[in-house]
């Protein structure tokens, strides 16, 4: 299976930043990206201006990532498909109170609660599921629980959310080495300014199919840098700023946590 390739080589735990092989092409894909549906979080962008700006940085495939609710809007997937880009249906589900990114689920997404939920759509369904930001410092990443259930994983996630002096990626990148897993590259984003700094290149045809499918077989690279203390600063400040959507607005308020 082919693996992500790395500047500085076959450790993950280097600096991560990462070329695609010069004879492989490459979709420019992010796949965890959050705007102003969000049921949770209060954010300033539509998905129509998120759109428009993947446009202008040359992105070739997106997947809007709203908290447990999966975008279905045909005029946004309309709009993106108009504009060049691919966008694959997705959701960021709360499984047994942990982040997880389901991928190009036609349905069902809504009705996964915990892992064996999810182990149950998997079976009936194509869709790729990738460890969000697993080991991070918040209550709501995997840690643990990625290894108790790592079959159910189909790829780990880079998160934009990393500095020179501080990333809990590293430890996402060391997990998926071990396991055999390939690593994406995604912005998380809540902010406009953090598109485009992490990312992943994917050899596949332009369909969400397509697109899963080469993930799964690691033909995905990826493409990261460090963000700069300053402009980290000013998105974190934002998002606590902003805050949360009251409780009401998710549609799905009593997600298992047990």
């Amino acid at each position: 299976m082919a693996r992500s390739e790395y500047l500085s080589g076959n450790d993950p735990c280097s600096e991560m930043t990462s070329r695609m092989a010069e004879t492989q092409p490459g979709l420019k894909t992010d796949l965890h990206l959050h705007s102003s549906e969000d049921p949770a979080d209060v954010i300033t962008h539509d998905a129509y201006t998120l759109i428009d700006k993947a446009v202008d940085l040359g992105f070739d495939a997106l997947a809007l990532t709203l908290h447990d609710r999966q975008l279905t809007e045909p005029r946004v997937f309309d709009y993106a498909r108009d504009h060049g880009v691919t966008l694959l249906p997705g959701v960021e589900r709360t499984i047994e109170g942990r982040h997880v990114l389901l991928l190009n689920f036609a349905q069902g997404t809504e009705q996964v609660r915990t892992f064996a939920d999810l182990a149950r759509l998997k079976s009936r369904a194509n869709g790729l599921v990738i460890a969000a930001h697993p080991f991070f410092p918040d209550r709501a990443c995997l840690r643990s629980m990625l290894d108790k259930h790592a079959d159910l994983f189909d790829a780990v996630e880079w998160s934009y959310f990393w500095t020179s002096g501080l990333n809990f990626n590293r430890p996402a990148a060391r997990w998926a080495d071990a396991h055999g897993k390939p690593v994406v590259g995604n912005s998380d984003l809540h902010d406009l300014r953090q598109l485009g700094r992490t990312f992943s290149l994917v050899s596949a045809e332009r369909n969400p199919e397509a697109i899963c499918e080469a993930i799964r077989e690691g033909r995905v690279s990826l493409q990261t840098s460090p963000v700069p203390k300053l402009e980290l600063a000013q998105v974190l400040t934002g998002m606590f700023r902003r805050g949360t959507k009251p409780a009401a607005a998710v549609d799905t308020a009593r997600l298992a946590t047990t």
